[in-house]
């Protein structure tokens, strides 16, 4: 550790770890400031590499190949026998994967001559030409030093929000967050999740599939509201049809645990009623992680939302200070900390990029996943568009069916004066792969004629991109259309 760099970076998730991989190609000395300690070691990747986006999906895929030995071979002609579950080994292989991404970005970060300090970092005054942080070592042997550099970037992330109506204990394992979800030593009979987000119903996904009875409780009486209506409803049906409980307009009030079950209360249409369930999941979202991240004389200006303020570049009131990710405005997604990241470094150093927050892409990974980019049509509308449609139903096309994923839909969202592409959206498998086509179309400008001229190759799932955009002017192949043909 030096006593002074040209960046530190207090945070070493997604957005900043790959800030302070880029700093260093860069040719700056930079230290990356992280507290986390995973399973007993010191580990980087925040959230998402440790107990968020990488172990849930390693989860869903176990649980997804699991149904599929079950439910979905026998078609295609292959016998299994009894099929059974370890969840032992299942939890073994996600700590694997976990294990060898964080090793990865540590040895990463060594690669680029970032020193990762193992500790707290708290900005004490971001004034001036000289910023100054105090680290904190986890090693309680270790003595609180104050280092310096021109340029601070603040990535602490964020954390599970609590609810009073029921209290986590991760610990104790029977009211938990996302965190306790990924560690069940066993399937739960019954288990209730409150909130029907990305989290829930990933969540609720993985053990449904490994037998659990599972209710999602959802306060908010509308499914997905964030997603576009016609996703949204065929989304709802899918995951009723797999066996997921979700109750919308339904408020959970209370919760007791005896012996080791706990009794849930919630109210729907004024009534009030008791469920009992195994184990119940809270999930209603996640807030900023600010703790000891800023000193009284830090000078960092802060929203009413307890956010730090921050300008579109990711600046904030004070020179050289930066911050991205989840202390920020916008969604919590990884990949959008990562690219704010990559933004504020590559400022910093005398460039101009910029992140499009308009092509931002929100993915839920279910089964099929739900996907999308841009403008829903309602948004669109609201916007003052005039608007155009166009849609296709995956049941019609032949990759999809040879591979038994013939569920969901494709659909696009555009101006109809301009013709230029607002939104995609998607239910299918791989939708989150599948919308990067919409991503990258509105990065360019593209009209819906541009997608409809391209030549998509036969058979892949990707051709549904193709006939939705053809069926926004009524011209789809594989469907009739009942809209006017140009």
């Amino acid at each position: 550790m030096k006593d002074s760099y040209d960046l530190i970076v207090i945070g070493g998730g997604p957005g900043g770890y790959e800030a302070a991989i880029r700093a260093g190609q860069l040719g700056m000395s930079v230290a990356c400031i992280e507290k986390r300690v995973y399973k007993g070691e010191p580990a980087l990747g925040g959230t998402c590499l440790n107990v968020g986006c990488i172990p849930s999906k390693a989860l869903l895929d176990s649980s997804h190949r699991y149904e599929s030995a079950q439910h979905e071979l026998e078609e295609h002609g292959i016998s299994t026998g009894d099929v059974g579950i370890d969840i032992s080994k299942m939890i073994e292989r996600k700590e694997g994967i976990v294990k060898q991404l964080t090793g990865g970005v540590a040895m990463l970060l060594k690669g680029n001559n970032v020193d990762w300090l193992q500790g707290w970092g708290t900005l004490e005054d971001g004034k001036g030409d000289s910023k100054k942080v105090t680290f904190t070592p986890l090693d309680d042997s270790q003595e609180t030093k104050t280092i310096t550099a021109k340029y601070v970037i603040l990535a602490a992330g964020s954390v599970p929000i609590d609810i009073p109506v029921a209290k986590v204990d991760n610990e104790q394992g029977i009211i938990v967050d996302s965190t306790g979800a990924l560690d069940f030593t066993e399937v739960p009979k019954r288990l209730g999740v409150i909130g029907a987000g990305v989290i829930g119903l990933e969540l609720g996904s993985v053990w449904r599939r490994l037998g659990s009875e599972v209710v999602v409780f959802e306060a908010l009486p509308e499914f997905l509201a964030a997603a576009d209506k016609d996703i949204a409803k065929e989304a709802g049906k899918l995951l009723k049809k797999q066996g997921l409980d979700i109750r919308v307009n339904t408020k959970v009030t209370g919760s007791e645990i005896k012996g080791d079950q706990v009794e849930v209360t919630f109210e729907k249409d004024g009534e009030s009623s008791t469920e009992t369930f195994d184990k119940l999941i809270v999930c209603v979202g996640r807030r900023a992680y600010s703790e000891k991240l800023l000193g009284e004389n830090s000078g960092i200006q802060l929203t009413e939302r307890g956010l730090v303020e921050v300008n579109e570049q990711c600046k904030t009131n004070l020179d050289g200070v930066y911050a991205i990710g989840d202390l920020v405005r916008g969604p919590m997604l990884a990949h959008k900390a990562m690219e704010e990241g990559m933004m504020a470094v590559e400022r910093i150093h005398g460039e101009k990029p910029q992140v499009n927050y308009d092509t931002i892409i929100n993915v839920i990974y279910t089964h099929p996943e739900i996907a999308w980019v841009g403008m829903t049509e309602q948004e669109a509308k609201d916007a003052g568009y005039e608007v155009k449609t166009g849609s296709f139903n995956l049941a019609a096309n032949g990759r999809a069916l040879a591979q038994s994923e013939g569920q969901g839909s494709i659909k696009v969202v555009a101006d109809a004066k301009t013709d230029r592409l607002l939104g995609m959206h998607a239910i299918s498998v791989g939708a989150g792969d599948i919308v990067h086509q919409g991503m990258i179309a509105m990065e360019f400008a593209s009209s819906v004629e541009d997608l409809q001229l391209m030549t998509f190759a036969h058979p892949t799932v990707s051709e549904a991109v193709h006939e939705a955009a053809l069926s926004a002017d009524g011209r789809a192949i594989h469907a009739i259309q009942r809209k006017k043909r140009k």
